[in-house]
């Protein structure tokens, strides 16, 4: 299946640095990030005209879900859109506070852990047909999961038997199994629960929850295409070697704690391989089942990952502009170097968490950016358009234009995923369980032809 929906949750950190002494419940927070964005008597489980999902998620993380897509660039763009709308709420959230007493500064980060060891997810979603045998696909992606985050870790700062160290991944020390139903409780590299948000018989959904929050485009692009890529060559037949980990959990932590990406990795069988080595023989697989391709996404993707690849092979720092974990690193050495500071200097840790500081005025990633020091896929024009237009070739497209309506009807509505439905217009329930739809004539009708009396309050 070679055109693919794709989606990336993302839940974010938040923090209110108070000027004085004063206590301020994180749900009080909350409440003003989410105003204006989804007033007061409107569903709580928010969708926006974009088609976008943002709410409030366990433990008062406000989480972005971004629209179906059905392009690399086009997820990248509404990832970032998700970073814009939570940035463009602090401002007045932060006004709303100090008028109550509150005076401050608000910050959120799109990381994925806090000061207390607490852990917070990026989830990706990969459509894949229902006929497939589910747990053989899981099976031959673990390995790849496992390596994946030589590229695109978020890179971490840690304490581990009292001594600071540097790691890959923000995730990789807070999963607990291979496969697993649960997000929370024993988080896996693969999510099992099986919630297609689209026709079951026909669909199933794959959810990854072992990835960082990517904060550079390059490496969001990366991830996602290569794991797509991936996963249609395997499901139309690709021969790959046997990557098989004799402890996936064992080796995912492993992975992260080797900056010079040279630890073995035990294989079943006896058998070892580097991280690189095991992303290598899962790339030559897609190599020679896409060798015909000599244009469009999937070769650009192959392209990329062979230069990835390569550049971690011989020279890792010439991709500080790419990969996360990288242009941090970059960063804290030279600030080391600089101020004769060690691992462990508090400034390191605050340097780590500023980041991924959303704000485009202080985030350090965004100082980077703005020096052209990272690898853009996206634009400003482009993320700014996803802000308020869902994809034109999803069923994202029909949820915006509903949700459009309905807002500019002061109507109330009811939506999810699969279904739309206006109060006081129609009884029927418009189902959208295909999510290549991008037309329904209902919904066309309803916004093109719609008669004053509608707007009627």
């Amino acid at each position: 299946m070679r055109r693919r929906i794709l989606g990336l949750e993302t839940e974010y950190g938040l923090t209110f640095y108070p000027s004085g002494k004063s206590y301020l419940p994180m749900e009080k927070v909350i409440g003003y990030l989410f105003e204006e964005v989804i007033p007061t008597g409107w569903p709580s489980n928010a969708f926006l005209v974009n088609g976008a999902r943002f709410y409030q998620d366990t433990g008062c993380h406000p989480e972005y879900a971004t629209p179906e897509c059905a392009t690399f660039k086009s997820l990248v763009a509404h990832d970032k859109a998700g970073e814009r709308l939570l940035e463009s709420r602090l401002g007045p959230a932060q006004a709303k506070l100090a008028d109550e007493g509150f005076v401050g500064r608000l910050y959120a980060y799109k990381n994925n852990t806090d000061s207390m060891g607490n852990t917070y997810g990026c989830h990706e979603n990969y459509l894949v047909e229902r006929h497939l045998d589910f747990w053989r696909l899981a099976e031959q992606l673990i390995p790849f999961f496992v390596t994946r985050q030589i590229y695109g870790g978020a890179g971490k700062v840690f304490k581990v038997s009292g001594q600071t160290r540097f790691s890959l991944s923000q995730r990789a020390t807070h999963i607990h199994e291979a496969s697993s139903s649960s997000t929370t409780s024993s988080r896996s590299i693969i999510n099992t629960r099986d919630e297609p948000h689209a026709d079951a018989e026909r669909f199933r959904r794959l959810h990854i929850i072992v990835g960082d929050s990517n904060m550079s485009e390059f490496a969001t692009y990366l991830k996602v295409g290569v794991t797509a890529v991936l996963l249609s060559a395997l499901e139309e037949g690709a021969s790959f070697p046997d990557l098989t980990l004799e402890d996936p959990v064992d080796s995912l932590r492993q992975v992260s704690m080797d900056l010079r990406l040279r630890t073995p990795l035990k294989l079943a069988g006896g058998r070892e391989k580097t991280a690189l080595e095991v992303q290598w023989a899962y790339l030559e697989g897609a190599e020679r089942h896409f060798a015909d391709l000599s244009q469009g996404s999937f070769r650009n993707v192959l392209v990329h990952w062979r230069e990835m690849l390569e550049g971690l092979e011989s020279d890792p720092s010439s991709l500080a502009g790419r990969v996360d974990w990288i242009a941090k690193w970059e960063l804290m050495q030279a600030f080391m170097r600089r101020a004769g500071a060690g691992l462990d200097d508090p400034r390191i840790a605050m340097m780590d968490l500023q980041y991924h500081d959303v704000d485009r005025n202080r985030g350090l990633y965004y100082l980077l950016e703005r020096d052209r020091k990272m690898v853009r896929v996206t634009s400003d024009a482009a993320v700014a358009h996803a802000m308020d237009h869902p994809p034109p070739d999803t069923r994202a497209r029909i949820r915006g234009q509903f949700i459009r309506f309905a807002k500019e009807a002061n109507r109330p509505y009811s939506v999810d995923w699969t279904y739309l439905k206006l109060s006081g217009y129609f009884e029927e329930t418009i189902l959208c369980t295909d999510p290549f739809v991008s037309y329904d004539p209902r919904v066309e009708e309803l916004v093109t032809t719609a008669s004053g009396d509608l707007y009627e309050i």
